[in-house]
């Protein structure tokens, strides 16, 4: 089924293509039963109290392609081993409180894994959104993953009016990297807690910085494989926030 607004590439031009960035929707509990009822029960108490229709929910992801090789770049919580290196994780955060982060439990990891996997793609709604071809905005988005601000995953430390989480990381990415705010779509019927917070943090001052970034290499054979149809969106200046009354984080899970 065609969907209106929709690039399609047949295969000659997407091998053509050697830099992009591509934006994930992915359902809040994908392929875990008991995320999902959680977030179910989460947005139905929220929607209850904001007198309007639960939504969907949705945790988002990039992917990115470079003659360098290609990378995702995801947050995860909870961190499943101290084997981080070997999912690229680049720094941790606190989840919760910065008191607890001393256990591993209560700290999320950003990942800027090479030749990684988004482990819900197969899952993920109206995506790929192809957020841009340019090379240079594409290796700029990657240099900025070390220095996203290192903020307590599930409060609202900076008063933006929304708690920080892992839509918080990307939509600070994609702010900070002048890439597309207003073009990007969410799914019929979906929201994405904590993205409004990513934005207004983005035009503030520099805080609670992360570890730096580490140098990326050239990968030999990496290859970029785009699954479904990006959607190309045109490039534009970010904006702040949209002010929508979102309160809160998503419930505990990977996602969100």
């Amino acid at each position: 089924m065609d969907v209106p607004g929709w690039r399609r590439e047949g295969p000659a031009e997407r091998a053509a293509s050697e830099a992009s960035i591509d934006l994930y929707w992915l359902p809040l509990g994908a392929g875990g039963w008991f995320v999902r009822l959680n977030g179910r029960i989460y947005e139905a108490i929220y929607a209850l109290l904001d007198a309007r229709q639960a939504l969907d929910l949705y945790h988002s992801a990039l992917e990115v392609c470079l003659p360098e090789g290609r990378f995702v770049i995801e947050v995860s919580w909870p961190i499943q081993d101290a084997e981080g290196a070997s999912r690229g994780v680049v720094l941790e955060g606190p989840v919760g409180s910065r008191s607890l982060a001393r256990f591993r439990v209560s700290r999320y990891e950003l990942r800027r894994w090479r030749d990684g996997v988004i482990p819900d793609a197969d899952e993920a709604v109206a995506s790929p959104q192809r957020l841009t071809d340019d090379p240079d905005l594409a290796r700029g988005l990657l240099d900025l993953v070390g220095s996203v601000p290192r903020l307590v995953w599930g409060r609202d430390e900076t008063g933006t009016g929304e708690m920080w989480n892992s839509n918080s990381v990307i939509s600070w990415l994609i702010a900070r990297s002048g890439l597309p705010i207003d073009a990007i779509e969410l799914p019929a019927g979906g929201r994405a807690p904590g993205w409004d917070a990513g934005l207004v943090v983005a035009r503030l001052p520099v805080v609670a910085s992360g570890f730096s970034s580490r140098a990326i290499r050239p990968s030999q054979g990496s290859s970029c494989v785009v699954r479904g149809t990006p959607r190309l969106l045109p490039v534009g200046l970010p904006r702040a926030s949209r002010g929508s009354r979102r309160r809160s984080s998503s419930p505990s899970s990977r996602q969100g």
